[in-house]
């Protein structure tokens, strides 16, 4: 409006001073003229011919007409400015004023499929400001003194546009509240200087189930430029600069549940964009609160069975080191429980993580906490792969149920030049399939990978086997970076190694006997195998192994969204139920007869238990012990999978993770204690 009414009086102004030189110019045109020769005395002028005043005269009028009409669209024009098109120019002017920023929302709940809070949210005071207060250096140092932190740090803080340029620059995060209140004491010394409450990540467990949630922070520039090229997707969430987001685990995987919807302030700017004063705000919508397939309970059991088996790695002399544990039910792919070991503490990512400890993070000789093992971690089978091959050999008649070899602890079956020691040295002597998963007799399963080989047709039928029940693929569990593992065969060899020679590049019977015992370049996840044992419970159905159980309505009032199980796949035999009767046989003498050191173990559980050691070799380090089992056995419901790496023998190491996991879910701990020595592969 001020700015209408400088230029109305400046057309008024313009008008008078036109008017007054029209009349100016009017006073010396006319009838009369001045005699310059004979005084100033005027004399009348010859007539109203062609003469210069008749040509003066009409001039003036022409002008006239043409200064009128110019004035008339200037006073049309304003009229309409000021009377017709006010409130349009209001607006403008009010926008050139106000900025839109926007204010964070409290990120969702995580929760157990009790409702127990695994990620919380606590309260968090900020100190934040405006990016003019850099120009006040005597501010800016009082602030830093008061805060503890280093003059420079603050003014970067300030400077930081990363929040936006009108928004308030968050300087400091979780600032003591003794400090909160001498500044709002004191506030008259620190102008420009703002109390923003907030809410921090908060995890009342600590470390527990870490891999699984995962970890937030900073949305990062990749993930901005990322967003752009998924503008279609009109139901993804829209970031900016210093959004705090999902980087890992189920934060990251169910990022667009978690994230509220931003709240919006409206400021008022200078003509240099300074911030002068706020107005109306719209509050921020809190994500939605999501529970998991976790049992608390069974997680902390997961957890702490891998430190037992640590222990026990440690105690028979083996360095042990890295491992991964996960509890399913096999009934509908509930993942119960999920550990991996090393683990890292989220809370150090809150408020952003330091260079030093994002290294310290990734490190090779800190093992990569990071990594989730159960998902990521690829490994050789070794022998708890042989109820699969059992499977393959029967299917394609190559090694019946009725087959039998005699182990005599070297194998020469493909000539002594190619001899393969099985883990027994003295051996088992004669074993079939059903006594061969029992004992883990590696001459049965070289004898199987052998015939496979030589075989008419279906040479590659084992490879056929392990896929059909979902090995080299993903399992489609809901977290990140879950590795496919490898089911190697001719074509991939010839690929892979494709440097070498035509001869060492061919497939040949000594691939097929490694990887009928597990060995070789077959490489698995142990959530592979804890899915395909699974299956084998559920007699072929395997479940999609999930960790979403359901979505809290917004009022806190039961589940808005529940999921629902899905069936991965269903492995369809010749033979079922003879095929599964000899393998389901086999895995439960495992456990009561393979071992009276083991049994004793597993006797004191009020259900009957199946399962399987195995013993991976890998060049240039210990042994890795692997142990899976699934409970009850006459009517499963739970499968626990252990993976140990360097930790030596699988009954030895790994089965104690196992039995502890399973203790807690009959609450029958074991009350044995592990002494080592049982070398079940």
């Amino acid at each position: 409006m001020d700015a209408q009414l400088i230029v109305i009086i400046a057309g008024v102004i313009l008008l008078v001073a036109i008017i007054g030189s029209l009349l100016f110019l009017k006073g010396y045109s006319g009838k009369f003229t001045f005699d310059t020769q004979n005084g100033t005395r005027p004399r009348a002028s010859e007539g109203e011919g062609s003469t210069q005043g008749v040509k003066s005269n009409g001039r003036f009028k022409l002008l006239t007409a043409g200064v009128g009409a110019v004035f008339a669209a200037i006073i049309a024009k304003l009229w309409s400015m000021q009377m017709v098109s006010s409130d349009h120019y209001d607006a403008l002017a009010e926008k050139n004023q106000t900025r839109t920023v926007t204010t964070p929302a409290p990120r969702g709940r995580i929760l157990d499929r009790n409702g127990v809070a695994i990620v919380d949210n606590r309260p968090s005071l900020a100190i934040t400001a405006y990016r003019d207060l850099a120009d006040d250096p005597v501010t800016v140092r009082h602030l830093a003194n008061v805060l503890g932190m280093p003059y420079m740090a603050v003014l970067r803080n300030i400077q930081n546009n990363t929040e936006g340029p009108q928004s308030p620059h968050t300087v400091a995060t979780d600032v003591r509240r003794s400090t909160v209140a001498y500044i709002q004491e004191h506030i008259d010394l620190f102008p420009g200087v703002y109390i923003a409450e907030r809410t921090e990540r908060a995890y009342p467990y600590g470390t527990l189930a870490c891999h699984v949630v995962g970890y937030t922070g900073t949305v990062t520039q990749e993930q901005l430029d990322a967003q752009k090229d998924e503008k279609a997707n009109s139901g993804s969430i829209v970031y900016q600069h210093g959004d705090i987001v999902g980087q890992a685990g189920v934060e990251y995987y169910y990022e667009n549940l978690l994230q509220g919807i931003r709240g919006e302030q409206t400021v008022k700017v200078d003509a240099n964009g300074n911030v002068t004063a706020q107005a109306g705000a719209v509050p921020a919508e809190p994500g939605s609160d999501i529970k998991l397939t976790i049992d608390v309970k069974i997680q902390q059991a997961c957890e702490e069975g891998l430190k037992i088996s640590q222990e026990i790695a440690e105690r028979t002399g083996y360095p042990g080191g890295a491992g991964a544990c996960v509890c399913l039910d096999c009934t509908n792919g509930d993942v119960l429980g999920m550990a991996s070991f090393p683990s890292f503490d989220p809370s150090v990512f809150v408020g952003g993580i330091s260079s030093d400890i994002w290294s310290e993070l990734n490190d090779d000789k800190g093992g990569r906490p990071l990594v989730n093992r159960v998902v990521g971690g690829q490994y050789m089978s070794a022998s708890t792969i042989k109820p699969l091959s059992s499977f393959a050999g029967m299917e394609y008649g190559v090694y019946t149920a009725e087959t039998r070899s005699d182990c005599r602890g070297w194998w020469t079956g493909l000539g002594e030049g190619s001899g393969k020691w099985c883990w027994l040295h003295k051996g088992h002597g004669v074993r079939g399939l059903q006594d061969g998963i029992r004992d883990s007799c590696d001459a049965v399963f070289y004898d199987l990978g052998k015939n496979f080989f030589y075989a008419d047709h279906d040479t590659e039928g084992l490879q056929e086997m392990f896929r059909r029940w979902g090995l080299g693929s993903k399992t489609g569990v809901d977290l990140p970076a879950e590795g496919v593992g490898r089911v190697p065969d001719a074509e991939w060899k010839e690929s892979y190694f494709k440097d070498w020679s035509a001869e060492e590049r061919a497939w040949n019977a000594g691939d097929m006997t490694n990887i009928a015992i597990g060995q070789g370049d077959i490489l698995v996840t142990p959530i592979q195998m804890a899915t395909a044992y699974a299956g084998i419970a559920m007699n072929g159905v395997e479940y999609t192994p999930h960790v979403l159980h359901s979505v809290v309505a917004r009022d806190g009032q039961g589940d808005a969204y529940t999921f629902e199980p899905k069936k991965r796949l269903t492995v369809e035999l010749k033979n079922q139920d003879s095929q599964m009767g000899v393998v389901h046989a086999g895995l439960h003498s495992m456990i009561y007869e393979e071992s009276p050191a083991l049994a004793e173990h597993f006797k004191n559980l009020p259900v009957q238990v199946a399962g399987k050691s195995g013993t991976g070799e890998k060049v240039g380090e210990e042994l890795y012990g692997w142990f899976i089992a699934y409970a009850p056995y006459d009517d499963p419901k739970y499968v626990v999978a252990t993976l140990l790496e360097q930790g030596g023998f699988g009954g030895t190491c790994s089965m104690p993770a196992v039995r502890h996991v399973l203790g807690a879910i009959y609450d029958c701990p074991d009350s044995l204690e592990y002494v080592g020595g049982d070398t079940s592969r």
